[in-house]
């Protein structure tokens, strides 16, 4: 499956959200999407799924304009939308038939979910019962129980305590295993960086930055290597104002990038290394950068 959003152009009143947005995801694969608060990530979100029309441009689906009626999305809001004083089965079934499911077919797919989560328990218990982390896991289940083609998750760990998370990250897993497109929005760039194999920024409505990150990562200057040691002070001392001691690491800026082979051997032979790699920017380093104020 391939989803692609193509020169996507949105204005509300004299307000230009979006300048002409372009996207690709493709099944079995997490794409991430970002930007600050304002960036227009949930402008595209809201297109994407249908809550209102782009001004000019096209969404397509496997090569083909997208059909609403026979591609499903899951969605998980970063605030929450069920209802406080409900029980939960009846929730999760009626949402569930609302995306198209005969009810039989609702409570099948609600109750396995929330025995995958560890939720049974509280199958006949009000939402407004449980914990704000537990609440997330139902809603989740309200994103999933339809099986759809597509999904959209908007800060999905927030509230989740360690546990609850790697759960949360078994169950993300399991839905890109089987072919399907996962879309993340967050701000917690750990996850995104665990999970997503490309990346969107956004900064004032328009792309500044996508690609697959394991390459955008490649691309930044190769001159630089990382050092574990019980040495650093020894090391920083012998190579001078090119070594840099940050915390219980070494950072070794070289002259050139063909330097690295040398300079590695010349570490191994003087001193106790533990590890020595290119340094590579974090995609927190990489979104401070390209999602800052434009000049």
């Amino acid at each position: 499956m391939k989803l692609e959003l193509s020169a996507i152009e949105k204005s509300f009143g004299a307000k230009h959200v979006l300048k002409g947005i372009s996207l690709c995801a493709e099944g079995g694969k997490a794409f991430g999407l970002l930007g600050r608060n304002g960036a227009g990530k949930t402008t595209t979100i809201r297109i994407l799924m249908n809550v209102f029309p782009a001004d000019a441009g096209e969404i397509r689906f496997d090569g083909k304009p997208i059909d609403y009626r026979t591609v499903h999305f899951g969605y998980l809001p970063e605030e929450r939308g069920l209802y406080p004083k409900k029980k939960i089965i009846d929730q999760l079934v009626y949402f569930a038939e609302l995306k198209g499911m005969r009810r039989a077919e609702a409570i099948r797919a609600a109750d396995y979910w929330l025995d995958r989560l560890e939720m049974s328990e509280y199958r006949n218990k009000r939402l407004d019962t449980l914990s704000k982390g537990n609440q997330q896991k139902i809603q989740l289940v309200t994103a999933l129980a339809h099986d759809p083609e597509i999904i959209i998750l908007d800060e999905p760990f927030s509230g989740l305590d360690p546990v609850n998370a790697l759960l949360l990250k078994d169950v993300v897993r399991g839905e890109i295993a089987k072919g399907k497109i996962v879309l993340f929005s967050s701000h917690q760039m750990n996850y995104i960086e665990e999970f997503c194999d490309s990346i969107a920024i956004l900064n004032d409505g328009q792309v500044v930055l996508s690609g697959e990150l394991g390459e955008i990562k490649r691309s930044y200057p190769r001159n630089r290597l990382v050092v574990r040691s019980p040495q650093l002070p020894a090391i920083a001392e012998a190579f001078g104002n090119r070594a840099e001691i940050r915390g219980s690491e070494l950072l070794l800026t070289l002259d050139a990038p063909e330097q690295k082979q040398e300079t590695i051997g010349r570490l191994n032979a003087a001193f106790d290394i533990d590890e020595v790699k290119v340094f590579e920017p974090s995609l927190n380093d990489i979104f401070v950068e390209y999602a800052g104020e434009r000049v």
